[in-house]
């Protein structure tokens, strides 16, 4: 058996290690029902040991979406980055938010439907955290609507958040084995847009 980590030690501990084996137990269990016992059991740590870095389970949650946006955010900046056609930006960034949410790590999952169970400040920063990544697809979809490639009556905001609850749900129900694969996912999503907000013809501009 493993000697577990001393609480003098804690400091030292890779962060990622904590908040991974915390975003796995709470994808399985669920943030309400996992305790913290059972996450420095899952780190090979003593319960003091965590509690040293993290003086509440809230405050594991709240740093692991820190972790999750991190991820999901540099991963959607790498897909449009050197992309100058606003269309194409849009279309690989639903594309790798995708990849990510459904190949990525439990924390982007995690990130997506345990916000709720977060109170007073802490709630209030996850709600600032998740309000930057979308102004990320803020900036995807103004050029379109700048350029004219989309049409003039539809409403960015609606779209934006509308879209993103389609993306994101696809993680409740999305399976490696499964009928679809994510590309046949991210092209059907594409089709979706074009074929609903897109100027006709305006995709290759």
């Amino acid at each position: 058996m493993k000697k577990r980590r001393p609480t003098k030690v804690i400091d030292q501990l890779d962060r990622e290690i904590v908040l991974t084996s915390a975003a796995r137990l709470f994808k399985i269990q669920g943030y309400e029902r996992t305790t913290v016992k059972e996450i420095a059991d899952a780190c090979n740590m003593l319960p003091g040991s965590l509690h040293y870095r993290y003086k509440t389970k809230e405050a594991i949650l709240i740093d692991l979406m820190r972790l999750g946006l991190e991820q999901v955010s540099v991963e959607l900046i790498k897909a449009c980055v050197g992309e100058s056609n606003p269309a194409e930006q849009l279309r690989k960034g639903i594309n790798a938010h995708l990849k990510v949410l459904v190949t990525g790590s439990d924390m982007v999952y995690v990130l997506l439907f345990e916000w709720r169970a977060l109170q007073g400040d802490a709630r209030k920063e996850m709600i600032q955290l998740r309000d930057r990544y979308e102004a990320l697809w803020v900036g995807l979809l103004k050029p379109l609507a700048q350029k004219g490639i989309i049409h003039k009556d539809v409403d960015l905001d609606l779209l934006r958040l509308i879209g993103l609850g389609a993306l994101n749900w696809v993680a409740t129900w999305f399976t490696e084995e499964g009928r679809y694969t994510l590309e046949d996912i991210g092209n059907f999503v594409w089709r979706i847009i074009k074929q609903a907000v897109v100027v006709p013809g305006e995709t290759d501009i």
